[in-house]
């Protein structure tokens, strides 16, 4: 009985010391933060069905080479849908500005029953004010 209560205490203690270990304030792993990209270009269908799905293709450009594709930001409200291209971007000292080609990622659409068309509206940045802006392309479902 007293070998076991011995046992237990032991490894309360290392576990202890394990969590005090682990939880160090000198985290010394990479920052980063996300950041939605504008929109290049986009190509999307002049029309869509009602039950079908489609491939949108957007084109984006990196601005250094510490950001990196998480995928795409979408918002949904009525019948509109705002795109960006999501990144997480490295807070790094070493980080080099990229003058590239404009990359391009597509993702799914579904086209669902109960709209009459869909109002697209692809981040394209900020004017000088700070305030977003939008590309925005209106498409009829067809039934």
């Amino acid at each position: 009985m007293i070998k076991q209560l011995k046992m237990k205490r032991l490894v309360l203690f290392l576990l202890t010391i394990s969590a005090l270990i682990s939880c160090s304030p000198n985290d010394d792993s990479p920052s980063y933060h996300l950041e939605v990209l504008p929109v290049e270009s986009f190509t999307v269908p002049e029309s869509f069905d009602m039950n079908q799905n489609y491939q949108i293709k957007v084109k984006y450009k990196r601005p250094s080479d510490c950001h990196f594709y998480q995928g795409i930001y979408y918002e949904k409200n009525g019948q509109e849908r705002t795109f960006g291209v999501q990144t997480s971007v490295l807070e790094a000292d070493y980080c080099n500005p990229l003058d590239e080609a404009p990359i391009e990622v597509t993702f799914d659409f579904l086209c669902t029953p109960g709209n009459q068309y869909y109002t697209f509206r692809f981040y394209k940045g900020e004017d000088a004010n700070g305030n977003n802006l939008f590309e925005e392309v209106t498409i009829p479902v067809t039934y």
